[in-house]
């Protein structure tokens, strides 16, 4: 069986052979394609993936020397295809003739895309044009998306276009207009495959709704290989410590906990936040946040973040990473006191899957579909000991709610319960991440594609 993936980056095995830099996002991908390539005598695995212009009409087939263990003797189909990545709102037409070449040389028996946040998804689904061979792996859902950009900011920051926002002609009512057009790609896509994966409630529901013929294959994700050993102690974490894997856009929810920070500091004055990422502020930080060369480099939502950070008492506590691999990621799950997951909307983070998996405490808002990996307890039973959970599930936009949570974890009194609350959530965390169960699902799904008579 030949089976093309179309992927958002190039796999990291692939980047290491043409020695260039390799993307730390989507880690998952490396696990799977490195399972299929080592264990599957089946499957002929191509994958495509989105580079520079230089880059654009790149294949090559990858044969693995003796050394690579498992994957020696093994070989992968790679092929580039030119995308501006920076303009995702716009479709090119030009990537439509270019999966037609890879498609004609490859000539795949399953198509599968991995994620509908870009217009290649679009793309390929056209240009492949069997609905019944391909498959489209859900992670966010861009429509949906921009529906919750907005994330409860003030109309005064939400309408604000600041001297950066002029110059760059992006603020943030035009970040959610490009949400918007990416998502009328993204549901064209769906409409036009009659095989999706997904692993939530949340995405099921909506890519029913724009494609009831469809069949919808449950099937979970594989974490980092890394995050699969280690686990948290209380002992070893850093006290009163927030950790939050992103948050550089109104989506990721950072100012909810800026705005819970004063209740949060009356009782734990030393609280410290910890961001992964991109700062949102790092170009006016670069600059002097205070000086009018900094001030003239903030976008509304930088901005904002700013001002909440002076206001509540935080510009010392709250501390951008920048960009992270997956150990430096690891060990901040392993140095934290709780990771929060604010956003105003998500699929199913695997950034709460890492941390429960490590058996870090979590607090997470209750939206899209965290629910369907996350069994968490809300304010309501936090008295009940009887009560299974994996962590805090709290109402979305309450910052109340989300204080009085993060407070929960850092009362020495409660630790017996949040030591349960985290071996609820490895055990969980393990059979929904398991890497064998979630590969055999995948052979599954590509068995019943190629033997339907659709």
């Amino acid at each position: 069986m030949r089976v093309l993936w179309l992927c958002n980056i190039m796999l990291p095995v692939i980047a290491e052979h043409l020695h260039m830099q390799s993307s730390n996002k989507e880690g998952w991908l490396t696990g799977l394609s490195n399972k299929i390539l080592a264990e599957s005598e089946e499957i002929r695995l191509g994958v495509c993936f989105p580079v520079g212009d230089n880059l654009k009409n790149f294949h090559q087939v990858i044969r693995f020397s003796d050394k690579k263990g498992k994957l020696a003797g093994k070989k992968i189909s790679a092929y580039g295809f030119y995308e501006n990545i920076q303009a995702a709102e716009v479709y090119d037409e030009g990537m439509e003739v270019r999966f037609q070449e890879i498609i004609k040389d490859f000539k795949p028996d399953v198509v599968h895309i991995f994620g509908t946040e870009y217009p290649h998804a679009l793309a390929m689904t056209k240009a492949f044009n069997r609905p019944e061979r391909t498959l489209i792996g859900i992670q966010g859902l861009c429509k949906v998306y921009a529906e919750h950009f907005k994330a409860d900011l003030p109309d005064k920051v939400w309408n604000r276009t600041t001297f950066r926002d002029a110059v760059k002609k992006d603020n943030l009512r035009k970040q959610q207009q490009k949400f918007v057009l990416r998502g009328t790609y993204e549901e064209q896509a769906i409409k036009m495959a009659n095989h999706i994966t997904g692993r939530t409630s949340w995405d099921k529901k909506y890519t029913s709704q724009w494609n009831p013929i469809a069949t919808y294959h449950f099937m979970n994700e594989t974490l980092r290989s890394n995050f699969y050993k280690g686990k948290w102690n209380k002992s070893d974490c850093k006290k009163h410590t927030i950790f939050l894997s992103q948050g550089d856009y109104p989506i990721k929810g950072l100012h909810y906990v800026l705005r819970a920070m004063p209740r949060i500091l009356e009782q734990y004055p030393d609280t410290e936040i910890f961001v992964a990422g991109n700062s949102i502020i790092k170009t006016a930080a670069e600059s002097g946040v205070n000086g009018l060369k900094g001030q003239l480099k903030l976008e509304s939502y930088g901005k904002y973040i700013l001002k909440l950070m002076q206001e509540n008492g935080c510009m010392d506590k709250v501390h951008f990473l920048g960009r992270l691999n997956a150990e430096q990621m690891k060990e901040q799950y392993l140095n934290c006191h709780v990771f929060v997951c604010p956003s105003s909307i998500e699929n199913s983070p695997n950034s709460v899957g890492e941390a429960m998996i490590l058996g870090t405490p979590a607090v997470c808002a209750d939206v899209g579909g965290i629910s369907s990996i996350f069994y968490g307890q809300d304010a309501e039973h936090l008295a009940q000991a009887d009560y299974p959970a994996d962590g805090i599930l709290y109402e979305a936009g309450n910052v109340e709610a989300l204080a009085e949570a993060i407070c929960y974890v850092f009362d020495r009194n409660n630790t017996a319960r949040i030591e349960q609350f985290c071996d609820n959530a490895r055990a969980h965390a393990r059979d929904t991440h398991d890497a064998e169960k979630n590969y055999q699902r995948l052979l599954e799904i590509y068995g019943e594609m190629t033997t339907s008579k659709e």
